[in-house]
């Protein structure tokens, strides 16, 4: 299995490559300037073409888009991620100093997200057709379809405001030194929105991968060998079903990115 993820993950470096490539294609052909951005608007009306071409060469933008990609690659593989039109300071900097809040609520809820979907879709799969079958293919469907902005706004209302049992927004109470405890309390209800959010695909993508392998014939040759069935799924069921739903978790990565954008927003 390892090698496989390996090979994928080199899979991946050409795709990521295209996909960027492709972006800043996308973006640099669409309308505006971002030196005319970049300028105060007062001082425009007094500037000149020349300046403004000026500050044009100066930025590299007056080369061809495939020039321009191939220079921000560049600064790219150095750490430089440029400067904010609006504040003027280091992009990366600005990153630096909001992406550890970010990652924590990431990494919790795709944990929490893994830690529900995975056992929930293969006890769904070895249960088919039964009520319990039902139920979990409800409740994922249900976490799939209902907005994430909606959920949390119940959330807030349910937990906070009427079961006060989770602060409602922040990071950490702003009347005492947070401990790690009050982080992990606020952390609780905006992690466990954000599994949810992702919990639903992994059900399904788990439940799908389960019942594929369960109809392969090596099962059926194990069983006739007298295997117990706790055997059976430990080591010939799930490391086979768990390959494909490797791949379908990080095909959500993107959803994690766009959830945690609007769990960040309503929290």
């Amino acid at each position: 299995m390892w090698s496989w993820l390996r090979t994928r993950l080199l899979i991946s470096i050409p795709v990521l490559l295209g996909i960027t490539a492709l972006m800043f294609a996308l973006l640099r052909s669409a309308p505006g300037d971002p030196v005319r951005y970049m300028v105060d608007p007062i001082a425009m009306s007094g500037a000149s073409e020349e300046y403004i071409e000026a500050r044009r060469r100066e930025f590299g933008l007056d080369q061809p888009i495939p020039v321009q990609y191939v220079i921000w690659l560049k600064e790219l593989s150095q750490g430089n991620l440029g400067y904010s039109f609006q504040g003027g300071r280091p992009v990366r900097d600005m990153v630096g100093e909001r992406i550890g809040p970010t990652v924590r609520l990431m990494g919790s809820g795709l944990l929490l997200a893994i830690v529900i979907g995975l056992p929930l879709g293969i006890f769904a799969a070895l249960k088919q057709y039964s009520v319990l079958d039902y139920i979990i293919a409800v409740l994922s469907l249900a976490a799939v379809s209902i907005p994430l902005f909606f959920l949390g706004l119940a959330a807030i209302y349910v937990f906070s405001l009427r079961l006060d049992l989770v602060p409602i927004a922040g990071m950490h109470p702003v009347d005492r030194t947070p401990t790690i405890a009050d982080e992990l309390r606020h952390l609780i209800l905006p992690a466990t929105l954000l599994a949810l959010n992702l919990a639903g695909p992994i059900i399904r993508y788990a439940r799908a991968s389960t019942l594929e392998v369960l109809r392969q014939e090596y099962l059926t040759t194990a069983r006739a060998k007298g295997l117990g069935e706790r055997r059976i799924v430990r080591v010939h069921l799930l490391p086979n079903a768990l390959i494909p739903v490797i791949s379908a978790i990080g095909v959500l990565v993107p959803v994690l990115f766009a959830g945690s954008v609007i769990v960040e927003q309503i929290f």
